[in-house]
């Protein structure tokens, strides 16, 4: 769903506006009255990271060489480090959920990857606030349908700790619930928050190295680091939102 553009400020005197690269564009508009269902390059990038996911995996281990080449490596790679974090995590039971957790793992690492490239037109959707809480909620939704349909109504005791107190449930059901129901937000603002500081810095620091010229050399190199860190950070916030999927997952299926 296309949301209004982002406004971006009085930028006058500098060359980089950034706040631009958050911009929704429409491409394709469609209109069913009151919803707007137009493509835009957030769509459009999401297009991208599927069909480049499908690559990866799909060429990667389609030849399944001793010698494995580097695309199937890096298929490997990701192949073997989710079903550990589904092993380790989620526990016994949580096999059967793999293909989810890999696809989520490889939609977010790659969308958050792809908006690093500096191609016109190129587009984080993570950086998005609706693209992460609409993840988010569908997992909020999905773990929450699988706890109580494997414990039924005793699902609700994952919301008094086990061994604790009884008189003490007038304080912790009330945290536990409200630490319960604000998970999607959580999810959502983390992943969000830090790939749309991230791209801003990143802007920021390009404006300052296009006013200064010759002599930028100083925020050129700041650009540099802060370019490898914030790839790093692409990574790291996959991970994150993957294995907190994962541990979610694990309290629905075996609770506490």
């Amino acid at each position: 769903m296309a949301t209004e553009p982002v406004e971006s400020g009085d930028m006058a005197g500098f060359p980089v506006d950034p706040l631009h690269q958050f911009e929704i564009q429409r491409y394709i508009p469609i209109q069913i009255g009151n919803l707007d269902l137009s493509f835009t390059n957030s769509a459009l990038w999401m297009l991208i990271t599927v069909g480049l996911a499908c690559f990866i995996m799909m060429f990667g281990i389609r030849g399944r060489a001793i010698i494995p080449t580097r695309l199937q490596s890096v298929a490997e790679i990701f192949y073997e480090a989710i079903t550990n974090m589904v092993k380790e995590t989620v526990g016994r039971g949580g096999e059967k959920y793999f293909p989810f957790i890999f696809t989520l793992f490889m939609f977010v690492l790659i969308g958050n990857l792809l908006g690093m490239n500096p191609l016109p037109g190129s587009f984080t959707f993570t950086s998005h606030i609706v693209v992460t809480f609409a993840m988010a909620i569908v997992i909020f939704i999905a773990v929450t349908i699988i706890g109580f349909s494997i414990h039924g109504l005793g699902y609700l005791r994952l919301f008094f700790p086990h061994g604790a107190p009884g008189w003490t449930a007038i304080i912790l059901v009330p945290i536990e619930l409200i630490s319960y129901l604000s998970r999607p937000v959580s999810l959502s603002m983390r992943l969000f928050a830090n790939m749309m500081a991230g791209h801003i810095l990143l802007k920021v620091f390009a404006g300052f190295v296009i006013m200064t010229g010759v002599v930028g050399i100083v925020p050129f190199a700041a650009l540099i680091g802060i370019t490898a860190l914030e790839i790093l950070v692409s990574v790291l916030q996959a991970y994150i939102f993957t294995i907190l999927t994962c541990v979610y997952l694990h309290d629905a299926l075996h609770l506490h």
